[in-house]
């Protein structure tokens, strides 16, 4: 009798542990080691205080829609959610996905922070106003057609890697390390025109992505511009005594001259554009 008793009694707890194993390994919490392979870098976290300074470089407000590219543990998601702006991480290792989800659930902003898992060259970004990314530069340069395609003025920030020869609108220092910001730019090579009076000016611009430098055309006679500018889609250029500036659209140009007496309203339309 009592043999049989222990012999219950044994079979009992070997299905009891038998139960309770795959619990305990599941609640394991996946922990990421720095330098592990991912699918095109190795993961290496960017450090806490220069995230605030992108962040801070990036200009990022509750307005803004932030995505990360290959976003890790999801520290840059969630520290632009506690910022109050809605933030995507995009990440190819589905247990990194899990723990981002944790985390921003363990800082109470899992309303604004979201993770999925998939290809960063194959995600649609085109909703970001701002987008991070710690990649390596041959991939930033593969990165940069479909980032170059975005609305202007989104805000572009990179941990470590420039774009090639796309030069950066600012260079971030904190802590030893560097990033660097772009602002995508309006695409305003070609030709442009409009009336001054009874007149017929044309402004001819040549662009490399936010450098851009003309000509303006008056009564047959073409004058180089100065001082020109482009930072997203506003537009800056002078000619003569008159200062021009405005904001480029799906409708034109549309903005102020400023003369040496008084400003007025400015309206260009595009003629012709570069390429065709």
């Amino acid at each position: 009798m009592k043999k049989a008793l222990w012999l219950l009694l044994l079979a009992f707890s070997l299905s009891y542990l038998s139960s309770q194993a795959p619990i305990a390994a599941f609640a394991q919490e996946y922990e990421p080691s720095v330098g592990q392979q991912g699918k095109d870098v190795i993961w290496v976290p960017t450090p806490n205080e220069l995230i605030e300074a992108m962040l801070d470089a990036a200009g990022l407000t509750p307005e803004d829609f932030l995505i990360d590219l290959g976003s890790g543990d999801g520290r840059i998601v969630i520290a632009a959610a506690r910022r109050g702006a809605r933030a995507l991480g995009i990440e190819y290792n589905p247990e990194m996905v899990k723990l981002s989800q944790k985390n921003a659930e363990k800082e109470g902003v899992s309303d604004l922070a979201s993770f999925v898992e998939g290809d960063i060259f194959a995600s649609d970004f085109s909703r970001a106003t701002v987008i991070t990314m710690y990649l390596l530069p041959h991939l930033n340069e593969k990165l940069r057609p479909s980032i170059l395609q975005l609305q202007p003025g989104t805000r572009i920030v990179s941990h470590a890697f420039t774009m090639g020869e796309w030069e950066a609108d600012q260079t971030i220092h904190e802590e030893g390390r560097t990033a660097y910001l772009w602002i995508v730019p309006a695409k305003v090579d070609g030709i442009w025109e409009w009336r001054e009076g009874s007149e017929t000016v044309t402004l001819k611009l040549t662009q490399d992505f936010q450098k851009i430098e003309g000509e303006l055309t008056v009564k047959g006679t073409a004058w180089p511009i100065t001082n020109a500018e482009l930072v997203g889609s506003h537009i800056e250029f002078a000619w003569g005594k008159q200062q021009y500036s405005g904001e480029v659209g799906s409708s034109g140009i549309r903005g102020k001259v400023q003369t040496i007496n008084r400003e007025i309203d400015w309206a260009a339309a595009r003629a012709l554009q570069a390429g065709n």
